[in-house]
């Protein structure tokens, strides 16, 4: 009778090695159907990382902005860099470290962020995360220029 508890202790007390996150670049592979291997973008549907997502890098809502695109998505229309977007970008399905790689890819193979750029944590994206819960991808469009976006 004693060997039933001790075997449901110790599988209770197992705890499995936590799975890593994949590097950003192997998450761009599967945005670079939409924006290109480059990150050049299609024109009128989905933007290029350069001078917009550069720009948002730079202050507290643009990174908001950035994280939360990759959280929930977005969708509506959008002026990025004087230019229409009117394509959809769906949620993607990744832990916060997930979203940070990929931001971090992308700030600094595309958006050429520089020495000054500081990268996102998962931590950081922890909080972008609980603080917008309860937007969906038109409430995050709608952060766009709020964020800093042009």
């Amino acid at each position: 009778m004693r060997a039933v508890p001790l075997v449901a202790f110790m599988l209770a007390s197992f705890t499995a090695p936590a799975l890593a996150s994949p590097d950003g670049k192997t998450i761009y592979a599967r945005c670079a159907a939409c924006h290109l291997p480059t990150g050049t973008g299609v024109p009128g549907a989905f933007p290029a990382f350069d001078g917009d997502f550069k720009r948002l890098l730079a202050n507290p809502a643009g990174r908001r902005y950035l994280a939360l695109v990759v959280i929930h998505g977005v969708s509506g229309t959008l002026t990025v860099d004087a230019k229409t977007y009117r394509g959809a970008m769906p949620p993607q399905q990744l832990d916060d470290a997930g979203v940070a790689n990929v931001l971090n890819f992308i700030a600094t193979g595309f958006a050429k962020a520089g020495k000054t750029y500081k990268p996102f944590t998962p931590a950081e994206v922890t909080r972008i995360r609980a603080s917008g819960a309860t937007l969906n991808s038109s409430a995050v469009a709608a952060l766009h220029p709020l964020a800093g976006g042009n």
